[in-house]
C-alpha cells in the first residue's frame, strides 16, 4: 500500500474507520480497548505494585528511557546479558506477577479481530512512558514462536508509533495512536521493524503524566 494516502488518512483522525489494514497482517484497531481501559489500567497498576517500574539496560549499558515492567508466566528483560525473556523478576528473584484477566481476554478479542485465532500470549510487557522517552526502531526477535501476532495497546498519552519495513533503513510510516488503541501485527509483517517516537508532555485521565503500552506475545 502506498505510504502517502496512508499518510493523508491518518491527517482525518475523526474518518478513520474502526480497524485500519497497516499491511498484509497487520491492522490498528481504533479504540478497541476504549471499553476495558479502566481494567487495564487497574491491572497495570496491579503488576507494578509487585514487579516495580525500573529503567533496564541495554547490552552496551544505556539506561532505557522506557520505564517497564511486565506479567505473565514469562516477561522481557535487558541487561549486559543481553535481551531474552525471563521466568523471574531480576530485581526481586521472584516469579513475574500473574498476567491480570482483561490483558489475556483484550489480547485474545484483538487478536481473533485481526485474524490471529486462537492466541495464548504467556507474557507481557508494559512500558511507562513519561514525556520524552521513545522506542528506536527495532524488531521483536526474542520469541520462540514467531508464528503468533504481536498484540500492543495503547492507555494514555497519545503518541506517534513509526512502521518500518523489513530493514531499518525503510521509511517508516508515522500513526497516531490514541487512549484505547491496538496494534496488531503477524504472519508476514511479523518482523516488521517499528518503534515509538518522544512522547509529548501532556496529562490524560486514566493514565496521569504518561502513556502506557501493553505489549502481549507469545515467547515459547
Amino acid at each position: 500500500m502506498p505510504h502517502q494516502p496512508l499518510d493523508d488518512l491518518f491527517a482525518d483522525d475523526s474518518a478513520q474507520p474502526t480497524a485500519l489494514p497497516l499491511g498484509t497482517q497487520a491492522v490498528l484497531l481504533r479504540g478497541f480497548a476504549l471499553a476495558q481501559a479502566d481494567a487495564l489500567v487497574q491491572g497495570v497498576q496491579q503488576v507494578a505494585a509487585q514487579a516495580p517500574w525500573r529503567h533496564m539496560l541495554t547490552p552496551g549499558g544505556q539506561a532505557m528511557s522506557v520505564a517497564m515492567t511486565g506479567c505473565g508466566p514469562l516477561s522481557w528483560v535487558s541487561d549486559r546479558r543481553g535481551y531474552r525473556y525471563a521466568e523471574r523478576d531480576p530485581v526481586s528473584g521472584r516469579p513475574w506477577p500473574a498476567m491480570p484477566a482483561a490483558f489475556m481476554r483484550l489480547a485474545q478479542d484483538a487478536a481473533r479481530q485481526a485474524g490471529f485465532a486462537p492466541f495464548l500470549p504467556d507474557a507481557c510487557l508494559i512500558n511507562r512512558y513519561a514525556p520524552g522517552a521513545r522506542m528506536s526502531l527495532h524488531q521483536d526477535r526474542d520469541e520462540r514462536d514467531l508464528a503468533a501476532p504481536i498484540v500492543s495497546v495503547s492507555l494514555g498519552l497519545p503518541a506517534v508509533f513509526l512502521w518500518g519495513g523489513a530493514t531499518r533503513s525503510e521509511r517508516a510510516l508515522r500513526v497516531p495512536l490514541r487512549h484505547g488503541d491496538v496494534l496488531v501485527w503477524g504472519g508476514v509483517d511479523r518482523l516488521r521493524f517499528h518503534g515509538v517516537l518522544p512522547v509529548a508532555p501532556g496529562e490524560h485521565p486514566a493514565t496521569g503524566q504518561c502513556r502506557i503500552n501493553l505489549t502481549l506475545r507469545k515467547a515459547l
